[in-house]
């Protein structure tokens, strides 16, 4: 049974990253892209996790674990970017 509701999830993690990179690339504002690309960060790190439950190994968490913090980051600088035109003072 916990295969099939991983496929299921899967699934419905794959359509809701079609539906961000629609976002993205469609969005009406900056602010609306930059969300976009949070979410599909999120998302990664979501299916980077199932698979790895999938898989019965715990390496995929750590890479999770790194996606995580690399789009924390980024995200903050891409923030900071649009409010001051610089990232670095």
């Amino acid at each position: 049974m916990l295969e099939t509701v991983i496929l299921i999830v899967f699934a419905m993690i794959g359509l809701s990253l079609l539906l961000n990179i629609w976002r993205l690339l469609v969005g009406p504002s900056v602010p609306d892209r930059i969300l976009a690309l949070d979410t599909m960060y999120i998302n990664s790190i979501a299916l980077i996790i199932l698979y790895g439950m999938s898989m019965g190994t715990a390496l995929y968490y750590e890479a999770a674990l790194l996606i995580a913090m690399l789009g924390f980051v980024s995200t903050v600088a891409v923030c900071k970017y649009l409010l001051r035109g610089d990232i670095i003072e």
